[in-house]
């Protein structure tokens, strides 16, 4: 398989409506071989929503890895110094860990966890999500786009005229994106007109 034996960190945040289109991408790097380990941020592991209950979305996640959840920076920060990963997707990523991100804010276990692996020169995966990717958060994105050893799963706005500052990865291409990034790539083009239409 693709990734057969590729160790993963696959690491969600809080945008609760784009999670099902997420695990549908995670299966798919379970079925391509990837050793997958799941991480979360309190939101994911602590917050009921509308589009799910948290315990519910955990019991799954724990599921389609076959692995215990790495829940709180304590647990992560091991991921650094015992270069545990090949590889660690962050999907989705909201605009709230993509702002730490970029100003080297490390306050929740998928942030420890990307600051580990980055150090370690070995590449990070971003599925934006975020409402304001073309509002405040359009410096942060500019600035991750410059940043060795980061890659983005190519996004679009997913609703121009009622949210027009609103970007969203096109979740179907997080695979492809990780096989390009392995090979430190950055698979392209980064920018679709709209991110329902994306297709390779």
């Amino acid at each position: 398989m693709k990734l057969q034996g590729v160790r993963v960190g696959f690491a969600l945040t809080g945008s609760h409506c784009t999670l099902g289109e997420v695990f549908a991408q995670l299966e798919k790097l379970v079925v391509a071989g990837a050793l997958v380990t799941p991480i979360v941020s309190a939101a994911v592991w602590q917050t009921d929503t509308r589009f799910g209950e948290a315990k519910e979305i955990n019991e799954r996640l724990k599921l389609i890895t076959g692995k215990k959840i790495i829940k709180d920076i304590v647990a992560a920060e091991p991921f650094g110094p015992q270069k545990l990963f090949d590889l660690l997707v962050i999907a989705p990523c909201t605009g709230n860990s993509l702002a730490k991100l970029a100003n080297g804010i490390t306050d929740t276990a998928v942030l420890m966890a990307a600051k580990g692996h980055l150090r370690n020169q070995r590449p990070v995966v971003l599925a934006l999500a975020t409402n304001d990717g073309l509002g405040l958060n359009a410096k942060n994105i500019g600035l991750l786009l410059a940043t060795k050893n980061i890659y983005m799963v190519p996004f679009g706005q997913d609703d121009p005229f009622q949210k027009p500052n609103s970007l969203v990865a096109c979740m179907d291409l997080l695979l492809p994106t990780a096989l390009k990034a392995l090979k430190k790539e950055q698979l392209q083009p980064v920018l679709w007109l709209n991110n329902t239409q994306c297709a390779l």
